[in-house]
């Protein structure tokens, strides 16, 4: 996939760096045996995910027409072996 921009837009990092912090977060209290805290972090996974479809709706994300070339012209990569 060289030259994909897959992922670098505003909504994605967003989205993503908030998820982080949300697993971060969880796994620390999850380690000082706190559902609370670890339920918390749990939320904030998910706000990451809305903010990021948010930002996207908000024209911050990737453009439609760049999420899947081939399904618009009828393209598709052949397959290639690795090894």
């Amino acid at each position: 996939m060289a030259g994909s921009s897959h992922g670098h837009t505003p909504a994605a990092w967003t989205g993503v760096i908030i998820a982080f912090i949300g697993f971060c977060v969880a796994g620390a209290f999850m380690v000082m045996d706190q559902p609370a805290g670890f339920w918390a972090g749990m939320v904030v996974v998910l706000l990451g995910g809305v903010v990021g479809g948010v930002m996207r709706m908000m024209g911050l994300g990737q453009p439609k027409d760049l999420h899947a070339p081939h399904q618009m012209t009828g393209d598709r990569e052949p397959a290639r072996a690795e090894g």
